[in-house]
C-alpha cells in the first residue's frame, strides 16, 4: 500500500475515533428531563378493579401502567409500524433516517418518517415539536442518552404514559378506558390497532370526532400487522366489521364519596386499595338510582354493605348521584348525622336481656304512661295492653322501650353505643329517655356498626374499608352478650318481609324519625350487613316516607345484589334460655321497672361481691352473699339464670369464664340489684 494511500487511511480513522469520542461526551452530557411522571391517583377495590381515578395537575388523564399490564400484541404492532428496529438500535435508526432523507430529496416532500420510538419519547418528554432542524437534532441527542441510561423496557413504558390520543387523554391505558371501556390488558386487533394509529395524528385521528379517519389509519396498521405476522388472515377479515367508538367513556368514578375521603386522608399516595368490591358497588348505584326515581327531585338515600365477620365494606353509596346538585349529591349520607328513628330499639332490649331485666317472654304493658313531663306515645296512638317483648320490638312501640330505657338509664344506652363504635351527637349535655325514639345524632356508618356487632354476637368490630381484601383485624369490644344478641336477631329475623321481597331470615329492623325525616331499614343474614337511608340531604321533611315502606324494599334487593341466597342466622347459644313465658323465672314473668325496684325499703342487696369488685374464682367458682329481700331468688350473670329457687343468702356460683359480668339478683317480689364485676 503506498505511504500516502496508508497515511490517509490512518488519518481518516483518527478522525473517526475522535469523532465518535466526542460524539460520547456530547450524548453522556445531555440533560434528560425528569423521567418520573405523575400519574392519576387511583383507588382500586379488593381486585384491584379501577373505582375511581383523578387528572394530574393540568388536567389530563395519565393513568399508571405496567408494560406487563398491556396487551402483548399492540406491542407487537406497535413496534412492528412504528419502529421495527427498535430492540436493537441505539435511539435512532440511521438506515431508516437516511432511507426518509433519500425519499424526501427525490419527492421533494416528506414520504416517510425515521423517527424512533425512543425519538418520539424524546419529544414527548420535552414537548418539543417535530419539523424543525434544531428540534430533530435535540429529539436524536436525548434519544441516544435515553438508550444510555433505560433498558429498552424502560423506554416502551415511557411511551405507554406519554403518547397523546386526543383532547386530554395520554398513554394507552388511558385511552383504552376513555374508547373502550376496559383496560388495555386485552384488546382485540382492531382495538390495538386503533391506539397505534392516534397518536401519530392524535387530533385528526380522535375516533369520537373523525371516525372516518381514524377506521383508514387503523386499517393501515392493521394492514402492517398481517404481513409482519402479528395477526392471522382470519383475525384480519373480523375486524372489518369492528366499527371505531362514537364516542369516549367516562372514566370509572364509583365509590365516589369515599374515594374522595381516602385520598384526602393521604394525597401522597398514588393508588390506594380499598375492601370495596366494584361489581356490588355498581350494583348498589345503580340500585339507589332506581329507588329515588319517581321521588322528587330532592330525595336522597344512601346504602352501606359490610362483611360483619371481618368488618370489611363491600359498598358505600353515599347518594343517588355524585354530580346531581339538586339532591345534593355531593354530600356523603353515609356519615351525614340523621336521628335513627326506631333503630336504636334492639339495642335497648339487648340490654334489658343482658341486665336481668327482660326476656323475650317477658310480658310489659304498652298503656299510657309518664315519666315526668315526658308522655311518650305509639306512632299509630294505638295501645295493645300487655304483650310480649318479642311483640313489642317486632311491632316497634315506643312505650315498651321507653320504659325499658328508663329502667335501664339513658346514660347506659349511650355507653352502649360508644362501645359499638359509634359517636352519637346528643342535643343537650345529658341524655334522655327520647334517645332510644331517636333522639340522638348518628350516621348510616354508625348505625351499620351497631348492627354488625349484633350480628356478630355482641361484639363490634370497627368497619374498616382500607386496605387489601383479608387483612387482619382486632378482636373487637363486646356491646352485649351474645346470647343477648341472638335473642334480638331471632326476633328481627322474624319480622314479615315487604311486599314482593323474597321470604327469608334475614334479620331487620326499619324506622322513621319525627316528621319523617328520615327513613331506614338495617339487616343483617350470617355474614352480611346492610344499611339503607332514605330523605333530604337538606333535614327538610318528606311526607309519606316511612322506613318500612320507602327503605325496606331497598334494603332486600340490596341483600340480593350481595348474594341470590341468604347465609343463615347461627344457633342460639348453649346458655340461651329457649322457654315460654310460663316456664320463666317469676321476676322474668312481667317486666318491673328500676324505680319500682329501688323504691321498695326491702329490696334485696349484693352483700358480696359488691360493685366494681374484682373476684378470684375458686376451683371455677364464685361465692355470692345476699341481704334483705324475699326469697326465693333467682341470680343471673349477664341475663342468664344460674340459680332459681335459691331459698339461702349465700351461695356458690359456677362461673365459666373470665372478664366482665354483670350478676343481677330478682326477689320473689320482683325486687332486684345489680353489680358490674371483673372475674379473674
Amino acid at each position: 500500500m503506498p505511504g500516502r494511500l496508508l497515511g490517509t487511511l490512518v488519518a481518516a480513522l483518527w478522525v473517526a475515533a475522535f469523532a465518535m469520542d466526542r460524539g460520547r461526551d456530547w450524548v453522556a452530557a445531555t440533560e434528560i428531563p425528569a423521567l418520573s411522571l405523575p400519574v392519576s391517583v387511583e383507588v382500586v377495590d379488593r381486585n384491584g378493579i379501577l373505582l375511581r381515578a383523578y387528572t394530574v395537575a393540568d388536567g389530563r388523564w395519565r393513568m399508571g401502567v405496567a408494560l406487563a399490564e398491556v396487551d402483548p400484541r399492540y406491542i407487537a404492532m406497535l413496534v412492528g409500524y412504528e419502529d421495527k428496529r427498535f430492540w436493537s438500535h441505539p435511539g435512532v435508526d440511521w438506515r431508516s433516517m437516511l432511507r426518509a432523507m433519500g425519499q424526501a430529496l427525490r419527492h421533494g416532500r416528506v414520504v416517510s418518517g425515521g423517527s424512533t420510538l425512543t425519538m418520539q419519547v424524546a419529544r414527548l418528554l420535552e414537548e418539543s415539536g417535530t419539523g424543525k432542524m434544531d428540534g430533530k437534532l435535540r429529539q436524536i441527542r436525548l434519544a441516544l442518552a435515553l438508550e444510555q441510561r433505560l433498558t429498552k423496557e424502560q423506554i416502551l413504558q415511557l411511551y405507554l404514559h406519554l403518547a397523546p390520543f386526543g383532547g386530554n387523554l395520554e398513554g394507552v391505558r388511558a385511552a383504552s378506558l376513555a374508547y373502550f371501556g376496559k383496560e388495555p390488558r386485552r384488546l382485540t386487533p382492531a382495538e390495538a390497532a386503533l391506539l397505534v394509529a392516534i397518536p401519530q395524528a392524535p387530533e385528526s385521528r380522535r375516533p369520537d370526532r373523525h371516525p372516518a379517519r381514524a377506521t383508514d389509519a387503523r386499517g393501515r396498521v392493521l394492514a402492517r400487522a398481517l404481513g409482519n405476522g402479528v395477526i392471522t388472515e382470519e383475525e384480519a377479515r373480523a375486524t372489518q366489521g369492528e366499527v371505531v367508538p362514537a364516542a369516549r367513556k367516562p372514566v370509572p368514578m364509583l365509590a365516589a364519596h369515599l374515594a374522595d375521603r381516602v385520598v384526602k386522608a393521604q394525597p401522597s399516595i398514588p393508588r390506594h386499595q380499598v375492601t370495596l368490591e366494584a361489581g356490588l358497588q355498581k350494583a348498589l348505584e345503580a340500585l339507589a338510582k332506581e329507588a329515588v326515581a319517581g321521588k322528587g327531585d330532592q330525595m336522597q338515600i344512601a346504602i352501606l354493605a359490610a362483611d360483619h365477620q371481618s368488618g370489611e365494606v363491600l359498598a358505600s353509596v353515599g347518594s343517588a348521584g355524585f354530580t346531581e346538585d339538586q339532591r345534593q349529591g355531593f354530600v356523603d349520607m353515609t356519615r351525614a348525622l340523621r336521628s335513627p328513628g326506631s333503630t336504636l330499639k334492639p339495642l335497648v332490649y339487648a340490654l334489658a336481656f343482658d341486665e336481668g331485666l327482660a326476656h323475650p317472654e317477658t310480658l310489659i304493658d304498652d298503656k299510657p304512661v309518664q315519666f315526668g313531663t315526658y308522655a311518650p306515645q305509639n306512632f299509630d296512638k294505638i295501645y295493645r295492653g300487655t304483650i310480649r317483648l318479642r311483640e313489642a320490638l317486632q311491632l316497634s312501640l315506643n312505650i315498651p322501650v321507653v320504659r325499658m330505657t328508663e329502667a335501664l338509664g339513658p346514660a347506659k344506652l349511650i355507653a352502649a353505643m360508644r362501645r359499638a363504635g359509634m359517636q352519637p351527637e346528643l342535643k343537650g349535655d345529658e341524655p334522655g329517655l327520647a334517645i332510644s325514639l331517636g333522639g340522638v345524632g348518628v350516621t348510616l356508618e354508625d348505625m351499620v356498626q351497631l348492627y354488625a356487632a349484633l350480628a356478630r354476637g355482641g361484639v363490634a368490630l370497627p368497619l374498616r374499608h382500607d386496605g387489601a381484601a383479608g387483612e387482619g383485624a382486632d378482636a373487637g369490644q363486646r356491646v352485649v352478650s351474645a346470647v343477648a344478641a341472638w335473642q334480638v336477631a331471632d326476633i328481627l329475623s322474624g319480622l314479615a318481609p315487604p311486599p314482593g321481597a323474597p321470604e327469608n331470615r334475614l334479620a331487620y329492623k326499619t324506622g322513621t324519625s319525627y316528621g319523617h325525616r328520615d327513613a331506614w331499614a338495617i339487616g343483617f343474614d350470617g355474614r352480611h350487613v346492610v344499611g339503607v337511608w332514605m330523605g333530604r340531604a337538606d333535614g327538610t321533611p318528606v311526607p309519606g316516607a316511612f322506613g318500612a315502606d320507602t327503605a325496606a324494599p331497598v334494603l332486600f334487593q340490596a341483600m340480593g345484589r350481595i348474594s341470590r341466597s341468604l347465609t343463615p342466622l347461627p344457633p342460639p347459644p348453649p346458655a340461651t334460655l329457649l322457654v315460654s313465658n310460663a316456664d320463666l323465672p317469676q321476676p322474668l314473668q312481667r317486666f318491673r321497672s328500676r324505680n319500682a325496684a329501688f323504691q321498695a325499703a326491702d329490696a334485696p342487696v349484693l352483700a358480696f361481691p359488691p360493685d366494681g369488685a374484682e373476684v378470684e374464682r375458686l376451683n371455677g367458682r364464685v361465692l355470692v352473699k345476699l341481704r334483705g329481700g324475699t326469697a326465693p331468688f333467682t341470680v343471673m350473670a349477664d341475663g342468664l339464670p344460674l340459680k332459681t329457687n335459691l331459698t339461702t343468702r349465700e351461695t356458690l356460683l359456677e362461673m365459666a369464664g373470665a372478664g366482665f359480668v354483670t350478676l343481677s339478683v330478682i326477689d320473689a317480689a320482683g325486687l332486684s340489684a345489680r353489680a358490674r364485676l371483673i372475674i379473674r
